[in-house]
């Protein structure tokens, strides 16, 4: 693991409990920031928790539901309370539900709508006053969010998860236009196939097996991989944004 320079920096991962924000919090406290982890399994949140105080690292379990407006305020607050301001946030809930779109299955479709868009957004409203107070003072402030190849690949199937990140993609780079003249970073990172919890979420047996297929086809990335490259965008010098990284395992087209 890459340990990044990230001393006096606070973060808040979202997604904090398994796959991509575990890891990257485990990253960014091994470069000593101080990481605030929200997700909804407090069990989970309070083994992450452990794992970076036992390794000298200073990290807070917030539960939370991204869906949730009054439940992102409440962790705002906490977070607030105990760190002070953040100015580094990482967008890393989500769910992948493939939905054909046929079945019309609503309530997954608001699920993955309101976990991966509105969710985000939630979040980026609670913490955008730190990330500016941040940036103002002269410091550097980082808002990162974690997007997917489907925002623009096509997988049959996966077409509301695709538009949900492609909005989210969309997103980030409409931020840019707002924040970047205030010295807040943006970043969109887009991750090809990747070991994550996600492909657990997918109850249809074909579909299960085609992804599991690809699995099987080429080496995925790991969830180590994404929260490397987080690390590294987040260390930049101030004046430098990455603001669109695609991130492929090398077999993938």
């Amino acid at each position: 693991m890459n340990n990044y320079e990230l001393h006096d920096r606070t973060a808040v991962i979202t997604g904090a409990a398994s796959g991509m924000g575990e890891a990257t919090a485990l990253l960014l406290a091994a470069g000593g920031a101080r990481v605030a982890l929200l997700a909804r399994r407090r069990d989970r949140l309070d083994e992450v928790a452990a794992k970076i105080t036992a390794g000298g690292g200073t990290a807070l379990a917030v539960p939370v539901d991204v869906t949730d407006a009054v439940s992102v305020a409440a962790a705002a607050a906490t977070v607030e309370a105990a760190y002070g301001r953040a100015d580094l946030v990482v967008n890393a809930a989500g769910v992948m539900l493939p939905n054909p779109i046929g079945d019309g299955r609503e309530d997954e479709w608001i699920r993955m709508i309101d976990t991966n868009l509105t969710g985000a957004l939630r979040v980026i409203r609670a913490f955008l006053p730190g990330l500016r107070a941040a940036a103002a003072a002269g410091g550097t402030a980082d808002l990162v969010n974690i997007s997917s190849i489907g925002a623009h690949a096509l997988f049959p199937q996966y077409a509301v998860y695709s538009a949900t990140k492609a909005a989210l993609t969309h997103l980030s780079a409409s931020l840019r236009t707002e924040l970047g003249a205030e010295a807040v970073r943006v970043t969109n990172i887009e991750p090809g196939l990747t070991d994550t919890e996600l492909g657990g979420h997918v109850d249809n047996t074909e579909l299960s097996a085609q992804l599991g297929a690809m699995f099987q086809a080429m080496p995925a990335l790991s969830a180590g991989d994404i929260a490397d490259l987080i690390g590294y965008v987040v260390s930049r010098p101030r004046h430098v944004n990455l603001r669109q990284v695609i991130t492929l395992p090398t077999a993938q087209a």
